[in-house]
């Protein structure tokens, strides 16, 4: 598709840069089909349909960004990405690094307590390091490692952001960016969503850099799409399964939820899953046929972006843009510490 058909005006006040007072007290668009409404995320529970499988993403934020000197004494700044060795006290990380042009193979930088040499440069602007501690890596990261909040957010983290840039379910470490929709959940949330008889299951996707990378190119079909890794285990495949037996939906908590669940989509079995440990590059843009998720929680995006393309490809098209131009109009608050949208049922109009 043309990447211009994922356009839209977003007014740079409506760009969230703060978390709501309480992760449940935001403003929900229902999304389904031409019919928009307007509720709170408090009611979440009462919109997920009883006995549905939910999924969840349980991936973890960690203090990926490190801020420090280069020889000579210029600043350095490292986002790290995946560690590439055992933990310890010294490891080898692939990173972001600026200034790149800076940051010669054998450069020694210090982030306090921590150090990083730069072993090799790699494809996409990536380094290779080598990371050393006095205890371990992982010890030193949490004392010196900031968290990775989005850079459209204009400002340096705060104490604040190591809490609520963080689902309450998020235990498995390893991602970079987090995986926003999962924000709005509260334990009351979601013990009032089992409630109503709803299996919760999770998925790990480390969400990548990649995710903030505009498309830049006229054609979606043509863009690099990111390697994200993913795990979508046994239990996860038996709990899609029970759902169908049920004949009960798939609500996925988020684009990295479909990602995950349609990256490990069984082509000889419609509607179930695949145990799979790996990466994936699935990009997913109008034209997509959805093969497990039904309903789908999802924050507003950035236009022209891989995620908006993910939800028009769900939602339809046409109706994904009539409901950003209502949520501008209405002033819903958009990106990573936003409100959000329920659409509870996909779109096949686009497929």
């Amino acid at each position: 598709m043309r990447t211009a058909l994922l356009d839209y005006e977003l007014p740079e006040e409506l760009i969230a840069v703060r978390p709501p007072a309480e992760r449940d007290s935001g403003r929900l668009l229902v999304v389904d089909g031409e019919d928009l409404r307007h509720q709170a995320l408090a009611e979440l529970p009462d919109l997920v349909p009883a006995g549905a499988l939910l999924v969840l993403n349980d991936t973890r934020v960690f203090r990926a960004r490190l801020v420090g000197t280069r020889p000579g004494g210029g600043r350095a700044e490292l986002l790290l990405l995946r560690r590439r060795s055992d933990p310890g006290p010294v490891e080898t990380w692939t990173a972001l690094g600026k200034p790149q042009k800076r940051l010669r193979q054998g450069a020694l930088l210090a982030f306090g307590e921590l150090s990083a040499r730069v072993l090799s440069h790699l494809p996409d602007a990536e380094l290779e390091l080598e990371l050393t501690a006095p205890e371990s890596v992982e010890l030193s990261l949490e004392r010196v490692g900031r968290i990775p909040i989005p850079p459209y957010l204009g400002r340096e983290d705060e104490p604040a952001d190591a809490v609520r840039y963080q689902t309450v379910f998020a235990r498995e470490t390893g991602s970079v960016a987090a995986p926003t929709a999962g924000l709005h959940l509260t334990p009351e949330l979601l013990s009032r969503i089992q409630a109503r008889g709803v299996e919760l299951a999770h998925v790990t996707l480390h969400v990548g850099p990649g995710t903030f990378k505009p498309v830049s190119v006229d054609d979606l079909a043509d863009h690099a799409m990111h390697a994200e890794e993913v795990q979508v285990s046994p239990a996860v495949v038996g709990a899609v399964e029970r759902a169908r037996a049920r004949r009960a939906p798939v609500v996925a908590i988020g684009t990295t939820v479909v990602r995950a669940l349609e990256s490990a989509k069984d082509p000889e079995r419609p509607g179930r899953v695949r145990a799979l440990s790996g990466d994936t590059r699935l990009l997913i843009q109008p034209g997509y046929r959805f093969g497990v998720v039904d309903a789908l929680l999802t924050n507003f995006h950035m236009p022209r972006s891989t995620l908006l393309a993910l939800v028009a490809a769900f939602a339809g098209l046409d109706a994904t843009l009539a409901a950003y131009r209502e949520a501008v109009s209405q002033r819903y608050r958009f990106l990573s510490y936003g409100d959000a949208m329920w659409i509870p049922r996909r779109s096949e109009r686009d497929a």
